[in-house]
């Protein structure tokens, strides 16, 4: 996948209000694979609707949504599962961590399906986030900030053309956010793909292409 087009795209709920002020709703906007993108968002906006419009999670929009111009409403479910294990990856704002699984299988959830990362490179993202001695507790155990962690760590489990990250350090310390930083950046320069992150204060801190205003 090269590019994500939304062309006059805007949530069912928005559709009776007069007037939207927007880079991004209702307007025809191309987000390109190798660039990296913020959308900037204060709460109820639209900022996480956004990620599950293209996701193709979530169907209450107006407008068009193509992948590589084909609008994602005609995709076949066959079709929607190989895209989100081949071509997006996501880091959900509420994470969508289950709590009786240890945090290194929450992981292997993903990582079983792609056969993307051997055991020793997960086991060293872990290290390097600092949440290498969290690996077999449940995570209902970890902090909202340690489950963070693990999200992102089971994102990096797949190959991508692009992946979102709604709010990936709203529960991160600066220190934490500039090594989530930096594991991004190694693994979208090796599989060359894009970065829409979303944001209604704290980002995190990249090179951005482009900022959007939500």
């Amino acid at each position: 996948m090269y590019s994500i087009h939304l062309q006059q795209t805007l949530p069912q709920v928005f559709a009776g209000r007069d007037a939207i002020t927007s880079d991004v709703w209702h307007q025809d906007i191309v987000f390109h694979k190798g660039k990296s993108y913020l959308v900037e968002a204060v709460s109820g906006t639209g900022k996480s609707s956004i990620c599950s419009y293209i996701y193709g999670y979530r169907r209450d929009y107006q407008g068009i949504i193509n992948f590589d111009e084909r609008n994602i409403r005609s995709l076949s479910v066959n079709e929607w599962v190989e895209v989100r294990k081949n071509s997006l990856s996501i880091l959900f704002q509420e994470l969508r961590i289950f709590p009786e699984l240890t945090a290194f299988e929450n992981v292997q959830l993903k990582n079983r399906l792609t056969n993307f990362k051997k055991k020793k490179e997960v086991l060293a993202l872990f290290e390097t986030l600092g949440v290498d001695d969290k690996v077999n507790e449940k995570a209902a155990k970890l902090s909202f900030g340690q489950q963070q962690r693990v999200a992102f760590i089971r994102s990096l489990c797949q190959p991508f053309d692009f992946i979102f990250l709604d709010e990936p350090i709203s529960h991160l310390d600066d220190e934490n956010g500039l090594i989530m930083s930096r594991l991004l950046t190694e693994e979208v320069e090796r599989q060359g793909a894009g970065i829409i992150v979303t944001s209604i204060g704290k980002h995190l801190p990249l090179n951005y292409d482009e900022t959007l205003k939500l």
